[in-house]
């Protein structure tokens, strides 16, 4: 077995002796890159992120920003990453480095302030700067430097910079409109761009792990059939992927596990597949790789994925890690729950599918066994035609839920024939609105059918009071959902 490596901004080192819970934000600093800081130890604030080589949509490489206070530097095995130190070009000796498109922005235009936020940013910025498919875009907001709203989208800037690509990444001085007008003023990639010359040729090709330090080891096999084998034999075993969830152990909670099995790139995991009756989606691919490949086809999960925590946290989070934490406020599983998916889980023995609606059995607890992981995730076709994803959450982004609500009707002729409503939030599982769906279902899509279903939804499930919101307000929260709905929908449905 090779020793595992890391190369970073285009140097190969070995990651011992760092322990295998070690993240790679601690690595770095270690190694004297300091640019990558520490802030929330979370995800939440993006001052971590650093690019990283990964399977490209529209080239065969993409350059993804990723949260490195969250990922083990194990999990990055054979991996290249790229810091914001890497992004600027060494000069000839004695001359200062020649700074990066970005970083130059960012500075000609005020974008930094005490610095802290910085390098974060100006990595979120460098992965938008060579997304592909960025091309200007119409109806943008075009001042840059003003504060004045020119156009009708202020999300976007006139050379197709996406402000979403910031979403993880905070500035605790208050900056924004500076770094927004740097975002705005970036152009292209010219082809002796290093780092877009790199897009042209594939990824480091996944690699099995053997990484042991004292008495800790960070495992990946090759193949599914070989990580079922070991979690039959080591079912005290940590299952990982994006690490979004247990980075957060690691860090806030101090966990440490004695055996850590990365998943994200076993290939039985990563497919995306299209059938006449069913859509399967991979457990490992990230929620970033979903959204780009359905590119819209699925309507529900095109409004869930933006409001799905931040684009940093989406492009290590997957399906299969949502639902295998059970929590009862996960994003995914109410959208999930409407679309009537089902999970495909393996195990040594073989696999089974259950539907997500027998899958969780309490909180945080599921069907699935000892051994067994979540493959792949199955939506039937055809799809509902009326379909919403309510997020009630005290930001509008980069927020978790206090009541999460799907939606998934098939309306004909005025008449609903057949509802599915996921919830999330107000039980100790994500949970079907069965009542709901039965006072809607044969009913006219009518203003008094809508208000009486109303009712019937704000008694569902058993929500609680914590301190995101009350049972009073999330029971609320419930039935304004789906009067809500009826009024988004009424002049879109014939009659």
């Amino acid at each position: 077995m090779v020793a595992a490596r890391i190369t970073v901004n285009g140097e190969e080192t070995p990651i011992a002796p760092a322990a295998p819970h070690t993240t790679v934000l601690d690595f770095l600093r270690d190694r004297g890159l300091t640019g990558t800081k520490e802030g929330c130890a979370e995800g939440e604030c993006g001052a971590c992120s650093v690019l990283v080589a990964r399977p490209g949509v529209n080239k065969p490489t993409d350059w993804v920003p990723v949260n490195a206070c969250l990922v083990p530097v194990a999990a990055l095995d054979g991996q290249e990453v790229v810091t914001s130190e890497g992004l600027a070009t060494v000069g000839e000796p004695g001359t200062p480095p020649i700074l990066h498109p970005v970083q130059e922005e960012m500075a000609v235009r005020g974008g930094s302030q005490c610095g802290y936020c910085t390098p974060g940013f100006v990595c979120s910025m460098a992965a938008e700067y060579y997304r592909p498919d960025r091309c200007p875009h119409a109806g943008a907001n075009a001042a840059v430097g003003t504060g004045d709203s020119v156009g009708t989208d202020a999300e976007h800037g006139p050379n197709g910079f996406d402000l979403h690509a910031l979403s993880g990444n905070l500035c605790r001085c208050t900056g924004y409109r500076p770094i927004r007008d740097a975002a705005f003023a970036v152009g292209t990639p010219t082809g002796e761009d290093p780092l877009a010359q790199r897009r042209e040729q594939s990824p480091p090709a996944p690699v099995a792990t053997e990484y042991h330090q004292g008495d800790s080891e960070f495992l990946r096999k090759g193949t599914l059939a070989e990580t079922l084998r070991l979690l039959r034999e080591r079912p005290d075993a940590v299952v990982v992927a994006g690490s979004t969830d247990w980075g957060v152990e690691v860090n806030i909670r101090s966990r440490r596990a004695d055996c850590v099995v990365a998943i994200d790139r076993l290939p039985e995991l990563r497919g995306l597949r299209v059938e006449s009756d069913h859509i399967e989606i991979g457990a490992a691919l990230t929620l970033t790789e979903i959204e780009r490949r359905l590119d819209g086809t699925v309507p529900l999960l095109g409004e869930l994925f933006p409001r799905f925590a931040s684009r940093l946290i989406r492009n290590g989070a997957t399906l299969g890690g949502n639902l295998g934490t059970g929590s009862p406020i996960g994003d995914s599983p109410p959208v999930l729950l409407a679309l009537e998916a089902s999970v495909v889980l393996a195990g040594a023995d073989g696999e089974r599918e259950v539907p997500l609606a027998d899958y969780f059995t309490g909180y945080r607890r599921s069907v699935r066994r000892p051994g067994e992981l979540i493959r792949a995730v199955r939506l039937p076709l055809p799809l509902s035609p009326v379909a919403a994803f309510h997020k009630i959450a005290k930001r509008r982004f980069d927020d978790i839920s206090s009541v999460a609500v799907a939606f998934a009707l098939d309306i004909e002729s005025g008449v609903v024939r057949r509802a599915r409503i996921g919830l999330g939030g107000v039980a100790a599982t994500p949970v079907r609105a069965l009542a709901t769906e039965a006072a809607l279902e044969g009913e006219p899509w009518a203003a008094e059918t809508v208000e009486a279903a109303a009712d019937v939804l704000r008694a569902e499930g058993t929500p609680m009071s914590d301190h995101r919101a009350s049972a009073a307000y999330r029971s609320a929260m419930l039935g304004q959902s789906l009067l809500k709905l009826y009024a988004q929908t009424t002049e879109a449905v014939p009659s």
